[in-house]
């Protein structure tokens, strides 16, 4: 196939776009664990804190003690309800980025049937060619054979 380097640089930018969807997936797919991991810790602790809650509420406590520990519950239970949202968002961001990486895979892989439909015409043109030049030469040997050797007739 003749080199068309405007083709060429079609393929690499696409295949620059597709490699940059699939590191963005592997970065989001990294964060969206690390919020996993942030949110069984709170979970963790809000069990852990309850339990032991639980424990001393037996024992006896003061009303400013349980206004305490009413607040403070109510703080990790907004900070386990804020990383939901965070793990929400983290889902559509990794939706989106498959999105993303499967348009780039599809561009790219258009790209190359373009290409390999051209390298074969190009292919096909050039036996068509080198069938015409051999055409060529057998009918000019046998016009040069015919007119040096009248008499001789192929059978």
């Amino acid at each position: 196939m003749k080199p068309n380097p405007s083709l060429d640089t079609l393929v690499e930018v696409a295949t620059r776009r597709r490699d940059e969807a699939l590191q963005a997936l592997g970065a989001a797919q990294r964060e969206h664990l690390q919020a996993e991991q942030q949110m069984a810790q709170l979970q963790g602790y809000s069990v852990e804190s309850l339990q032991r809650w639980t424990q001393r509420a037996q024992q006896g406590i003061s009303p400013a003690l349980l206004r305490t520990q009413q607040t403070f519950m109510g703080k990790l239970d907004h900070a386990v309800a804020f990383q939901r949202g965070v793990l929400q968002r983290l889902n559509l961001n990794i939706e989106h980025c498959r999105e993303r990486l499967v348009q780039a895979e599809r561009e790219l892989a258009g790209l190359n049937k373009y290409l390999d439909r051209r390298h074969l015409a190009w292919q096909r043109q050039l036996d068509r060619q080198e069938q015409k030049s051999n055409d060529e030469m057998a009918a000019n040997l046998h016009r040069q054979h015919s007119a040096s050797h009248p008499w001789k007739h192929p059978a």
